[in-house]
């Protein structure tokens, strides 16, 4: 180029290769550093041969920047390809999933009124403003309790920008999502079992809910449990209901209670079930009970009853603290729960006034260790001590 000649090795002593490998060295350089065949070039030369004549034209091979274009959208459809294969593997809930799928819409409502969908322009003040946004929409509810439901939300979009960057959709960038606590850690309220009192006006009020009632009240299970279980869990021989939960995918062991088996005998020599068939129906329309119809014909029974706040972690609460009074250990309560010893403790525990007063009952006990005999005398008061204390 220029009138000069350049002296670079082609890799071959072939004529005819040599030969065709210089002709296709003229076109590239006639078409500069624009041409296509700059790639395939490079499988044929030395690289230092290559590299000259690519420094001549000034081809580089390193890819121009792409601007970051993957959206929420985009985000939330790839998350969800990932958790439908953590549910067929059985790790995960279609339950779980239900829930984060709420706040990913939940989110997207948000960045929907501000005119935003790229991923790469989530930071963190925007998250911030979303929790504000969110925390408002929550305390405006009635049962809001105090927006703790927003750690959860947090949670789940922590969750879902840290699986942005770990598939590179979110290139560049920290999680915009700061992690602030576990969601339903250490409740300050504690277990709310129901009181006799309580029991007995609800069981009254049951009406046509009353197989409901004594399913919760016997069970301890969750909302999502007690209305997906079917008959095939549910062995009226042995008088046991085994299922796998869907929140810790525990299995539990429910001995049936003699007035739950009863109902269940009922509802069974009625319905003529198959064992596919849900045991909760609506009574109302016949169709399997989904958990938000469950909570507000339990929440009308409370109305009716005249028992304020009835809620369905109440029944939970009963039957734990219930097996609790009547001498069953921590790892009984945990395998009929689904949780852990640890949970049960922490739990139940601290705030059940009933437990502490059965505490007190065994240690302030005659029996023990100090047990009196027959021919011995027992204090009531310590005996007076005459003269000083020296």
């Amino acid at each position: 180029m220029n009138q000069r000649y350049l002296r670079l090795s082609l890799g071959t002593r072939a004529e005819n290769a040599a030969t065709k490998t210089v002709n296709e060295i003229e076109l590239v350089l006639i078409d500069g550093k624009e041409s296509d065949r700059w790639v395939a070039l490079r499988r044929v030369l030395p690289e230092n041969t290559f590299r000259f004549l690519a420094w001549i034209v000034g081809w580089d091979d390193r890819p121009a920047p792409v601007e970051l274009a993957a959206t929420w959208a985009d985000l939330v459809r790839e998350y969800s390809a990932q958790f439908q294969r953590k549910i067929l593997q059985g790790d995960r809930s279609d339950a779980t999933w239900r829930r984060y799928k709420l706040s990913c819409e939940t989110f997207a409502e948000f960045l929907a009124e501000r005119g935003m969908s790229k991923l790469s322009d989530i930071s963190r003040r925007v998250v911030e403003e979303f929790k504000v946004h969110r925390l408002a929409a929550i305390l405006k509810r009635k049962h809001s309790c105090g927006g703790s439901g927003l750690h959860l939300d947090v949670a789940i979009l922590h969750a879902v920008f840290a699986f942005a960057i770990d598939v590179e959709l979110l290139v560049g960038k920290n999680n915009p999502v700061r992690f602030e606590k576990y969601p339903g850690k250490k409740s300050k309220g504690g277990a709310q079992p129901f009181t006799y009192e309580e029991l007995t006006q609800l069981r009254r009020a049951a009406g046509q809910d009353l197989l409901a009632f004594l399913f919760l009240r016997h069970t301890g299970l969750r909302g999502f449990d007690a209305t997906d279980t079917r008959w095939s869990e549910l062995d009226l021989r042995d008088q046991m209901l085994c299922r796998v939960t869907h929140k810790r995918q525990k299995p539990v062991w429910i001995p049936l209670h003699p007035e739950l088996l009863f109902a269940l005998e009922a509802a069974c020599a009625e319905r003529h079930p198959l064992p596919a068939d849900h045991v909760l129906l609506n009574p109302e329309t016949g169709r399997p009970m989904s958990r938000p119809r469950l909570y507000e014909r339990i929440k009308a029974m409370g109305e009716r009853a005249g028992v304020t706040r009835t809620r369905l972690r109440r029944f939970r609460d009963t039957l734990a603290v219930d097996m609790l009074l009547k001498g069953a250990s921590l790892y009984d309560v945990a395998k009929t729960s689904g949780n852990t010893i640890a949970v049960v403790e922490e739990h139940y525990a601290p705030y059940v006034k009933e437990l502490r007063e059965r505490t007190r009952r065994i240690i302030e006990s005659t029996e023990g260790i100090e047990k009196p005999a027959a021919d011995c005398t027992f204090f009531a008061h310590p005996p007076e001590i005459k003269g000083k204390v020296q």
